[in-house]
């Protein structure tokens, strides 16, 4: 052994020693700003030591036992706080300040804390907000949608498109861990809830485009959530119509074993009917989801998040009757069904994570999930159109309905599917620079088991009755028949580097990295295929020193997107693959402007974008269902910009205004460019909170989007050049009033009941307040007798009235 190891050896044993005879004791926790979000380079000082929060907020004090200690924590852009404090030895105590904002005002300028991650291209979304705006599915993704650039003409579903991308092109993580979605969904109300529970949220972030490297590979967006973790004793519970949830987060007495746990469960039988379509509905839609956290030490923790989630879906639609064709010729479309559907998702998801302090510069960490679905998909509906012509004599009554056709669709999907994966990540931190880099592991196992069938006879019938089609001699117009066993095994990789400097007296900040991976595809009845892709990205803001409070950031580089199995499928379910990664060159121009109007803080987030998209595997989109055609041969351009204008409209709550132009199309083995899916042009949306002056416990929010329709109805497998009609496009209002008992913040009398929560509340809401309906996809019939066809639009959710009510503790 040499001498440095000798040395090294002999220093960790005299520490050892030594504190073992020291009367010493430990304080540690996690320093948190007024959003909830953790506050790096905090310093955390004693007269016997001090030290620095990590980027996660995180601190550890050594100090004396047996005598109070006075311990300050100290920020430029926080007001100091302090405590004292009188420890046993060896006592090991967790304490979570919650340091307030300090504003400095110079002039017009105004320097604070908050949405530090805007320098990054990051927009954080207030965890309040988002258990508090309406929304017929309330949640993380009904926020997102008010978002300039984050499409969907759906309130049915969770799932959105961003700046011309698709649903499959977003990233979604739950503490750094990557959630997935069932695959079989063909509609959002199948969909139930989504992964993320808003009882357990602590922070969000979000990025449109141009995120680092240290983010996985996909070519649109990241979603990046963190759960709470509880100092004491908290719960609480919410019932509406449309449902329910509770939860409870607990805290052992020495603080080192949290557990924060919450059920839900959602009936959309109260939307569903409030279409046109007259049905027997009976969804459940359930799941349990819990995340403990245990401190072994001051260096080491170990996490765990888990998840059940039940979707079970049975559909029996009877009848719907349409208004369509034209002023001069107004006609009705009536349609009888008959059969049922029967649907199931269940999923099951746990990971475990453990965070290890090398030091005070250098934090490791360790992740293992795995995730499991089993769904069927089971479908068995025939349908009888008849049309009759609407005369405006008779007050609007049809005169006589002549029948034009019969569909019969049917499906028997069953889909097995496992996901298991190995991370590790570390970061380092100097000075104003930090290193990130981390590697992946992760295996994909997908038994899936096709067989659909679709047929339309359009020549005429005689017989009233309606049956099934054993009785019918109908040609088959869709019939896809397949079985899968594939299994992916990738390894991927990034490095980054991050540094704040200063370029004369403006401040800046530069990111650089590179992410790498390579998977292989294999299969039963397919040829094994291996890939591998490099993806640089590079990051660069800069904050001058001006009397306007201004950032400027631009943002590029290469995102690249492994096929997913859904995208290895083509339009028979047989599994290709040979695809490729889709890949996507981003350039985004960024501008935040902070200032006070009417006294009160304000900010206007301006961004323009540019990709190129090459390598494209095109795709159809019907409500919610992607089909690929699992082949690279197209390329695609998306540009846009983006505006977002919010602050305080009333003063002590956040609104704002949203408004978002995009332009999105794609040219399929060079037969030119059309619109891709995703192309909805102009998007505008508002967000506002209020209350009455004169009784403040009564709170008003305001939810509402315009988006200007989307390329779509179009028949199944058409050609997508000869089919350039748009849907109408999607008006929506929500309206949410809240009378709140309990706030938290009000002075009542010691020892008095509602001392005990921190919140309750009843309220209503009105969802689609002006009833407007809106168009998801098209069902075409055709006519036989006058040899014309007929889109008859598939209507989204009426105007509903919702009442609700909650409490938390």
């Amino acid at each position: 052994m040499n001498f440095t190891k000798e040395l090294f050896f002999f220093l960790i044993l005299a520490s050892a020693v030594t504190s073992s005879f020291a009367q010493t004791a430990t304080l540690t926790g996690v320093v948190l700003g007024e959003d909830s979000t953790p506050i790096e380079d905090v310093m955390v000082a004693s007269t016997d030591g001090n030290t620095k929060t990590n980027e996660n907020g995180f601190y550890q004090l050594i100090m004396p036992s047996e005598e109070k200690i006075t311990v300050t924590f100290s920020h430029v852009s926080f007001e100091k706080t302090s405590l004292t404090i009188q420890l046993k030895n060896g006592e090991y105590f967790e304490f979570n300040p919650v340091m307030k904002t300090e504003i400095e005002q110079i002039g017009e300028v105004v320097v604070s804390s908050r949405n530090q991650k805007s320098v990054e291209g990051i927009q954080n979304i207030e965890p309040e907000v988002v258990r508090s705006i309406p929304g017929a599915n309330a949640g993380v993704e009904n926020i997102l949608k008010t978002l300039p650039g984050v499409n969907s003409n759906n309130e049915l579903s969770t799932q959105y498109a961003v700046r011309g991308g698709n649903y499959d092109e977003n990233l979604v993580y739950v503490n750094e861990i990557e959630v997935y979605r069932p695959f079989l969904i063909r509609s959002g109300q199948q969909e139930g809830m989504s992964f993320i529970n808003t009882d357990l949220i602590q922070n969000i972030d979000f990025s449109a485009g141009g995120f680092q490297s240290k983010y996985g590979d996909k070519l649109s967006s990241v979603l990046d959530v963190t759960y709470k973790t509880p100092r004491q004793l908290t719960g609480g519970a919410h019932a509406s119509f449309l449902g329910g949830s509770a939860f409870l987060g607990t805290a052992s007495k020495d603080q080192k074993f949290t557990t924060l746990t919450g059920v839900r469960y959602r009936n959309n039988s109260l939307l569903i009917n409030s279409t046109d379509v007259e049905s027997n509905f009976n969804p459940v839609f359930a799941d349990a989801q819990t995340f403990l956290t245990y401190r072994f030490s001051g260096r080491f923790q170990l996490q765990f998040l888990g998840n059940l989630s039940l979707n079970e879906y049975d559909y029996q639609p009877q009848s719907r009757q349409t208004t369509t064709g034209t002023f001069d010729r107004p006609i009705a479309i009536r349609v009888d069904y008959i059969g049922e559907e029967e649907d199931s998702y269940k999923t099951a998801f746990g990971a475990l994570k453990g965070n290890y302090k090398l030091n005070e510069k250098t934090t490791l960490k360790f992740i293992a999930s795995l995730f499991h679905t089993e769904e069927k998909e089971y479908y068995n509906i025939a349908s009888r159109y008849r049309i009759g012509e609407i005369n405006p004599e008779m007050g609007g009554l049809v005169e006589d309905f002549i029948e034009v056709g019969r569909q019969f669709e049917y499906a028997r999907n069953d889909l097995d599917a496992i996901i298991f994966n190995l991370q590790h990540k570390g970061f380092y931190e100097i000075d104003e620079t930090t290193v990130e880099w981390g590697v992946k592991y992760s295996y994909e196992k997908f038994d899936d088991l096709l067989d659909e069938f679709e047929a339309i006879d359009t020549t005429g019938f005689t017989n009233d009755s309606i049956s099934f089609p054993n009785a019918w001699e109908i040609p088959s117009f869709n019939n896809i028949n397949a079985q899968n066993n594939t299994e992916n095994n990738r390894i991927s990789g990034f490095a980054q580097w991050s540094k704040l400097a200063y370029l004369g007296d403006a401040k800046v900040w530069l990111n650089a990295g590179v992410r790498a991976q390579y998977w292989n595809v294999s299969g039963d009845s397919i040829s094994s295929q291996s890939h591998f892709i490099v993806s640089p990205r590079a990051q660069f803001s800069i904050k001058p020193d001006w009397e306007k409070d201004m950032l400027f950031r631009i943002a590029g580089g290469v995102y690249q997107q492994p096929p997913f199995y859904r995208e290895l499928r083509d339009s028979t379910g047989t599994v290709q693959p040979d695809v490729k990664a889709q890949k996507s060159y981003h350039l985004v121009l960024g501008h935040d402007y902070s200032f006070k109007l009417w006294d009160r803080p304000f900010k206007l987030i301006s961004e323009a974008y540019y990709k190129y998209i090459d390598e494209v595997n095109p795709y159809t989109l019907e409500n919610v269902r992607i089909r690929y055609a699992a082949n690279n041969n197209a390329v695609a351009y998306a540009y846009g910009l983006d505006l977002r204008l919010n602050g305080e409209f009333v003063p002590g709550t956040e609104s704002w205004v949203s408004l978002g132009y995009l332009k999105t199309e794609e040219n399929i083995e060079n037969n030119g460019y059309i619109p891709r899916p995703t192309d909805q042009r102009l998007k505008f949306a508002v967000l506002f909170q209020d209350y009455i002056p004169s009784i403040p416990n009564v709170k008003l929010y305001l939810n509402g989007v315009y988006n200007t329709g989307v390329p779509g109805g179009s028949p199944n497998y058409a050609n997508p050049y000869e089919y350039q009609t748009r849907l109408p496009s999607y008006k929506r209002l929500d309206v949410g009033v809240n009378y709140v008992f309990v706030d938290g913040k009000q002075n009542v009398k010691p020892g008095h009941w509602t001392n005990k929560f921190k919140e309750i509340e009843v309220g209503f809401e009105i969802f689609n307040i002006f009833d407007i309906q809106n168009t998801i996809t098209n069902t075409w019939v055709n006519d036989y007798y006058t040899n014309r066809q007929y889109a008859i639009p598939n209507y989204m959710t009426g105007r509903i009235f919702n009442i609700k009510a909650g409490l938390r503790f």
